[in-house]
């Protein structure tokens, strides 16, 4: 199944005999201290005709807490989340955000993790929508999909742990704070110790649109990851690390996610922290 949908192919397929659910999940990280991104906001100023938002810290994660910034949702929260927005398995889901493809990323995620057999991103996120917004708020009938999670996809700090010793376990942030250079957010810089620097935004082209497949195969294999092998991703708080996961997808290389990520990890004293380049 395909994990990523164009513009050219979401017009097509709206107009088909089974169009997909549309989920808007603008998000954007902003600094520490500064007011947070208003997506509903966004939203109501436009978004594709038929679209339901869907919020990202309400909806697609439970409060940040010991298992990090963005854990991981009340099942039940998000089930009803999805049926509200008239989410069914028999059905297509795509989901866009802004452009920049974490937050939908994270969408797409959990709904596959939890067993929706169709789900795509929207490759380049709103700004490559070229047809009409609405500013109208649909209401869908209710939807039926009953969230179930699967093995394999999920990790969680041991396993993330154990996965960087015998697998691959990439790092999704910035170079920067991989290296400990800087910390911007989290309690102490570096990364977990065997992990490799694989920062998500060399995924996408300067439109924020997917590299090529081959060109990402490319990439992860370099990397020391390629199709069959055991893959691992963690970022800061399993966001952009859902992003990875997906550009991994696209290449056709299943990954696992850490969702507690380093905003988990680095908030345990106890955890061993690496520091420096990565050793490849």
């Amino acid at each position: 199944m395909e994990a990523i949908i164009t513009a050219s192919e979401l017009a097509d397929g709206l107009t088909g005999p089974n169009p997909p659910v549309l989920l808007d999940v603008r998000w954007q990280l902003t600094p520490p201290g500064t007011p947070p991104f208003d997506g509903r906001a966004a939203y109501a100023a436009g978004h594709l005709p038929g679209a339901v938002y869907v919020h990202l810290d309400g909806e697609l994660a439970s409060p940040p807490g010991v298992n990090g910034r963005h854990p991981l949702p009340d099942l039940a929260v998000f089930g009803a989340a999805m049926r509200r927005a008239g989410v069914s398995a028999g059905r297509p889901v795509v989901v866009y955000d802004g452009g920049q493809g974490w937050a939908a990323a994270r969408a797409w995620w959990l709904l596959r993790w939890t067993g929706h057999p169709d789900v795509r991103v929207l490759d380049g996120g709103l700004p490559s929508w070229t047809g009409a917004l609405s500013a109208d708020v649909p209401e869908p009938a209710e939807g039926e999909f009953e969230p179930a999670p699967g093995a394999g996809q999920l990790l969680d700090a041991d396993g993330a742990a154990a996965l960087a010793r015998s697998g691959v376990l990439f790092d999704a942030r910035a170079g920067e704070r991989y290296r400990g250079d800087v910390e911007p957010i989290d309690r102490v810089g570096g990364h977990i110790p065997g992990a490799v620097s694989a920062p998500t935004t060399e995924n996408v082209g300067p439109d924020g649109r997917f590299l090529p497949a081959a060109e990402l195969r490319d990439r992860f294999k370099v990397l020391g990851a390629s199709a069959g092998a055991e893959v691992g991703v963690y970022c800061g708080s399993g966001v952009s690390g859902a992003h990875e996961v997906l550009a991994l997808a696209v290449a056709g290389i299943e990954a696992a996610l850490y969702v507690g990520s380093w905003s988990e990890w680095s908030a345990d004293p106890s955890r061993p922290v690496a520091v420096g380049p990565d050793p490849q």
